[in-house]
Formats: structure tokens, sequence, C-alpha cells
């Protein structure tokens, strides 16, 4: 391509000392060796610098070389397009010259412009791409010094300091996973401790549900509840609304559960306008069970002071106060000339779990009963003993045909309450 370039500079000097030819003058166009173009036309020597050069050194001096190159190369295809129009305009003159004699002398003239293209715009295509070549060049290397200046190796005290930021956010991660550790062993240990507490509290409230409909069932039989006497007073006690005929004779059986030692209590106790202890069964400290009628002791032999539930029926009659004491449908004890001929008096009260010193009052703590009592029914009659057996076995329910365990027929006061209750099932809890 500098061959080229030379041969037209040599061209245009030749067209200069002839721009104003004379009639029938002609151009001699002669080519220039490619030797003496090179030798005409130099390429910038590449500067060289005492010493060695580190590599991002020297690609920088290339890139600055190749920048002034590219600048001088648009210098010269500026230069270079102004000379081949000119160039191109006086071939043109001097092929119209050379072309009649040519066909006139015929084959034996010589072709001196046969060097040069005869297409300028291919020169200028030619210049365009070694042009665009060297961008390219220059582009490569920048992005190659680009690359070599980030993948160089860090300084020491940078490289030092990016280790212990790494080491810093490495523990602190660590530090992270062992708090999320420990907050999870926590929620776990919260999670267990809030399920017990849920899990007793929904027991507790199954159970009262249990017991509520239990008590709902319960109520609508009329003898399946107890009076419970929580406390050694003198104010807590039920009262049987119904009173006592005149009797010659009876029977009566009850469930009782005691809770308090020594000393039973009392039970039950029923008085009649001067006589206060008309019948009466209590235990009063260590004395032995004693049944008062007309304020006649007779002493018995139950033992029902260990806490669990217990059948108890007294049987009695006016002929030779004849009497018989069962314990859980088993007879324990029997005497008689016990208020022999003395009839039961009408119209008094019967209390549960005080001993009156009046009637209806005047209750001593001391004689208290505390516990539970349920089934307290009186026959006007002397039971058979396999009915009573019957009865304490729960085989039978026979309620008391003077006295019967009902609801409406008994009021507690004073803190006494009552609450729902299958004996029998209870009994068999406590064997």
């Amino acid at each position: 391509m500098l061959a080229l370039l030379a041969a037209g500079v040599a061209l245009a000097v030749v067209a200069g000392a002839q721009d104003d030819p004379a009639p029938g003058s002609r151009f001699v166009c002669t080519a220039l060796p490619p030797e003496a173009a090179r030798a005409g036309c130099p390429l910038p020597a590449m500067p060289m610098q005492g010493g060695a050069l580190s590599p991002e050194e020297e690609l920088r001096a290339a890139v600055l070389q190749l920048r002034e190159t590219v600048v001088q190369q648009k210098e010269t295809l500026g230069a270079q397009r102004e000379a081949i129009r000119e160039l191109t305009g006086k071939l043109a003159r001097c092929e119209g010259l050379a072309g009649g004699k040519a066909r006139g002398a015929g084959a034996t003239g010589k072709d001196t412009m046969g060097d040069l293209p005869r297409d300028p715009g291919h020169v200028v295509e030619q210049l365009s791409r070694s042009l665009q070549t060297l961008k390219d060049r220059l582009e490569s290397l920048e992005v190659q010094l680009r690359t070599n200046t980030s993948t160089a190796g860090l300084p020491g005290d940078f490289r030092e300091v990016l280790q212990q930021r790494l080491g810093e956010l490495e523990r602190q991660l660590l530090r992270k996973v062992a708090e999320l550790e420990d907050e999870k062993s926590l929620l776990h240990n919260e999670t267990s401790v809030h399920r017990q507490k849920t899990e007793n509290t929904l027991n507790a409230l199954l159970q009262r549900v249990t017991e509520l409909e239990r008590g709902n069932s319960a109520f609508k039989s009329p003898d399946a509840f107890k009076v419970s006497l929580p406390l050694r007073t003198n104010y807590l006690y039920g009262k049987i609304k119904k009173t006592l005929p005149e009797l010659y004779a009876f029977t009566i059986c009850l469930w009782l559960r005691a809770s308090a030692s020594p000393g039973l209590g009392t039970p039950f106790s029923y008085a009649v306008p001067g006589q206060a202890n008309e019948i009466v069964l209590i235990e009063w400290g260590n004395n032995p069970i004693e049944l008062l009628i007309n304020d006649k002791v007779a002493q018995l032999p139950l033992f029902i002071s260990d806490g669990k539930w217990h059948h108890i029926c007294i049987t009695w009659t006016t002929r030779d106060g004849l009497w018989e004491a069962f314990q859980d449908g088993e007879k324990l004890g029997t005497g008689e000339n016990l208020a022999p001929w003395h009839p039961i008096k009408p119209g008094g009260v019967l209390i549960l779990g005080q001993e009156q010193d009046t009637v209806g009052g005047r209750f001593d703590a001391t004689q208290a009963f505390v516990g539970e009592l349920s089934q307290f029914n009186i026959w006007d009659r002397v039971l058979r003993t396999q009915e009573i057996i019957s009865i304490a076995n729960c085989s039978t329910n026979m309620p008391g045909n003077i006295i019967p365990w009902v609801d409406n027929n008994i009021d507690v006061f004073g803190g006494a309450s009552k609450w729902p209750v299958e004996t029998c099932e209870e009994r068999l809890l406590d064997l």
C-alpha cells in the first residue's frame, strides 16, 4: 500500500511540472520501485527507554504509539485523498491523449500506468480497512491493559485488610447461627411448657364438663347426689324439710365418708320439743360411735373413720328396745333395752352434720361431722337383712318410705354444698 502511495506522489510531481501542456505534448508516467518507496517513506521508530519496563508500562507505551500512528494515518489519508482526486483527473487526461496513439500504433506501445490501480475507490477502501484494523488493535490493547491491571497482584496491606474483613464477616455469621440455634432451643422449650399447660387446662376443663354433664344427668335422678361438709364448724349443715311421724320402729340407712379425726362427729340428729336427743348418731372425741334414742345410749361396733365410703344401717323397734347395726351390708352388732316402749315423737327437726342442743340450733363445732353424706333414707319398719345387703351392694334401689333421699327435700347452709355422685362407683374406687 505504501508503494502505491509513493508512486502516486511521483506521478503528482511529474504532472505538476506539466500543468499547462502544449498542444501535441504528452505525460510520461513511470512507476517507482517498492524499495524506493520504502526508503522514501520510513515508518516512525518505536521509542526506546533505558532499563526494563513492566508489562503495564509497555502496554501503555504501545497504546500511545498506536494512537500517534492512527493520528498520522488520518492526516496522511486526508492528504492522499486530495492527491488521488488530482491524480484521477490528470490520469484521465493522460489516458485520453495516449489512447489515440495507442490505437494507431498497435500493441507495441508501452502501458506505463500498469502498476497503478485504475479504481481510486479501491485505494480509499484499503486505507479505510487499514485504519479500522489499527483502531481494533488499539481497543484490544486497551482491554488487555485493563485486564492485566485488574488481575495484577494486590498489595500486601490490601490483601491483609481483605482477609481480616472476610474473617470478621465469617465470625459474625457464626455468631448469628449460634443465636438462631439458641432461639430455636428456647422456642422449643417454651412451646413444650405452653403445650403442657394447655393440655392440663384442657384436661381440667374436660373433667369439669364431665362433672357438669354427670351432674345434670345425675340430678334427673332424685338420689344421685351428696351433701359435702368440708369444715368442722357450728354453721355448716344440711336440713331435711320433711319431719317424722310418730314411729314405733324405724330403719335408717346412709352412705358416709368421714374426713376428720379424732371422732366422727354427728352424721345426723333428730330433735323434738322437750327432747334434743330424740334420735342421734354421734362419735365424740375418742369415744365409740353411739346411738341415742330419747337420750338413752347404745354403743355401736362400727369403724368408719378411715376416709372411705361406707354404708351404714341402723334398725330399732320399741318392743324391748331391740337394735341392730350394719356396716357395708354386714351385721356387726345387736342389742336391746334401748328406750323400750318409747315411741318416736313427731314434728321434730332432722339435721345432717350437727348435734342439736335445742330444736334446730345451738350446734357445737366439736361435735360437727366433717365429710360427705349421701342416700340418707328412713323407713317406718325394720328392714330384713337381705334388703339391707341388697342396698349396700347397690343391687337394688329402695328409697325410704318416710324420708326419701331427694334433692328438693334437702337444704344446705353455711357453706355446705350438694354435688352429683355415684356412691357405688366411688366406693369401688376406694377399694
